[in-house]
């Protein structure tokens, strides 16, 4: 049998700017694996041939300044702790091409991807500089002048990769997240470390050998025995993941704006079903935009809001579409997974519900998935911990009769920024040992999914809070969590009997503080609303 070599041609320039170095290199050695070869072609992009005038032309939005009472940090601290992080890694410059971060750092954000209120853009940040390459088109005068002021200079967007060819030529030692930053930029990087070596080895006269440092990496960014690069994790990562207080009591005041709209639609929504007026997944998404739209502050959903009647909430990521949603009665569970992205915060948060009698066994399910949620509530914790310790808490009670989820328990959130955020996460994947620390937030998400059946989640934004104990075991700190989602847990679907004493007087005090918190914010039937469904479990 004859073998044939493959010379798989995978679209550059486009492809590599869509691919992270790393997951490029891992197409590259599965593909290899299959003896084939991974082919980069420079110059041109397959896919922009074949497009032609029909491609879309990119955003054009206007970005903006994120305002420092809500920011906390202004940007010349900001840039101040990433030169600090280069000087400790004897790196001269670091190249920053998460959207979030770049926003993050330099208090800006816009609009140019749906949900998040990021903009296309990348930054490098030298010791005594720091360049955004952007759009010119979407600065503003007034972005113009906060950059300015923090002494950030702009380039266009396109030049980011005949920046990073001029920093490699003068020699200057990089900071790259090959996890984030894309295949074209490293490839960029690497192949002009590449000429400046063969350059410079070409005028040293009487040099036998490379150094053997060269001969074992075979990289271009090792030269005699000089790493040019440094690989890491980018140094904004974990400082943006930390909340400030600013970023903490925004937080805090948007969730209980986004409280209010959702008890003024839920109060909606029972009507409506009461009354048997028919509403689709759909109808009943849009409507919930349009409370969330009335609360000050309001710019968009954080991403598209996962409304799933009965058999659909079974689906994890269920998005429903107008052609192919369901009706929502009261014969079975509705799942509601829903967020908004405010001036000052960004919310998380799902429910689920029943408007007519569930069955034993949904109950069962609900209320296992609840003390799940309610153990996660209440653990605490050492200091550096990771999240993928705590993640058996929220599954101890499903897996008790041996039920469980397939999905992680917690994600990080970003503040008025993207609703998922790394480096944390509570979840059984246990590759990831980001500990988890004071001043981060975490979503708390058990649930159970019943295939063709019906689906349950519950979900609450969660702060990370140092503890004051009465002991401090070697010394170190301990951890909790305070709530910042105060929407009421439907009681009906809790079987008591299966509670604790403890757990029931969790959901008491949990609707105590929602009545407390949100109540004031409400007036009406709504307000009606949150008072009938916030009265303690055993009155229930």
């Amino acid at each position: 049998m004859m073998f044939y070599h493959l010379v798989a041609e995978l679209v550059l320039i486009r492809m590599q700017f869509l691919f992270s170095f790393d997951a490029a290199e891992e197409l590259k050695d599965s593909i290899a694996n299959k003896n084939h070869e991974l082919v980069l072609v420079q110059g041109m992009n397959l896919v922009d041939e074949i497009w032609g005038d029909a491609r879309p032309n990119p955003p054009k939005e206007p970005t903006r300044v994120h305002d420092i009472k809500y920011a906390g940090i202004d940007v010349p601290s900001k840039l101040s702790f990433i030169r600090s992080q280069l000087a400790e890694n004897g790196c001269d410059a670091v190249v920053i091409s998460m959207l979030d971060e770049v926003a993050w750092l330099l208090n800006m954000r816009g609009s140019d991807v749906p949900h998040s209120p990021v903009f296309y853009s990348y930054l490098i940040v030298e010791v005594s500089t720091a360049t955004l390459f952007v759009d010119n088109s979407k600065v503003s005068k007034d972005v113009l002048e906060h950059l300015e002021q923090a002494g950030v200079k702009l380039k266009p967007y396109e030049a980011i990769i005949s920046e990073v060819e001029r920093l490699a030529e003068k020699g200057a030692k990089l900071w790259l997240d090959s996890s984030s930053v894309n295949a074209a930029i490293i490839t960029a990087f690497k192949s002009s470390c590449d000429m400046k070596k063969k350059g410079k080895a070409g005028e040293e006269v009487g040099e036998k050998e490379a150094s053997s440092n060269d001969r074992i990496t075979g990289d271009p960014s090792v030269h005699n025995g000089v790493i040019s690069a440094v690989y890491n994790v980018s140094p904004v990562a974990l400082a943006k993941s930390v909340k400030n207080d600013a970023e903490i009591e925004g937080m805090k005041n948007s969730h209980l704006r986004d409280a209010a709209a959702l008890a003024e639609f839920w109060c909606w929504l029972e009507e409506e079903i009461c009354k048997s007026v028919p509403l689709t997944e759909v109808q009943i998404a849009e409507k919930l935009l349009e409370f969330r739209q009335k609360q000050d502050g309001f710019i968009e959903t954080s991403f598209d809001t996962i409304s799933g009647y009965g058999a659909n909430g079974a689906i994890i990521h269920y998005r429903p579409t107008p052609e192919s949603c369901s009706s929502v009665g009261s014969d079975n569970l509705f799942l509601l997974d829903s967020g908004a992205q405010y001036i000052d915060g960004t919310t998380d948060i799902t429910r689920t519900v029943h408007f007519g009698e569930a069955s034993p066994r949904q109950k069962e399910c609900f209320t296992r998935v609840l003390q799940g949620h309610i153990a996660l509530d209440q653990a605490v914790f050492p200091e550096r911990t990771p999240g993928f310790v705590l993640d058996v808490l929220a599954r101890s009670s499903l897996w008790k009769i041996g039920l469980d989820y397939r999905h992680g328990t917690g994600h990080g959130v970003g503040a008025a920024l993207n609703v998922h955020e790394g480096p944390q996460s509570i979840s059984y994947r246990y590759g990831n040992l980001t500990a988890l620390q004071k001043g981060m937030i975490v979503s708390n998400e058990p649930g159970y999914y019943e295939d063709n059946s019906f689906g349950i989640r519950i979900e609450n934004l969660l702060l990370v809070k140092e503890l004051n104990l009465a002991n401090s075991f070697g010394g170190i700190s301990y951890l909790g969590f305070e709530k910042l989602t105060f929407v009421p847990i439907q009681s009906k679907l809790i079987e008591s009997s299966l509670m604790s004493p403890s757990e029931i007087n969790w959901v008491n005090d949990y609707h105590e503080e929602v009545w407390e918190k949100v109540s004031p914010l409400l007036s009406g039937h709504s307000r009606d609303w949150l008072w009938k469904n916030t009265r303690p479990l055993l009155d229930v």
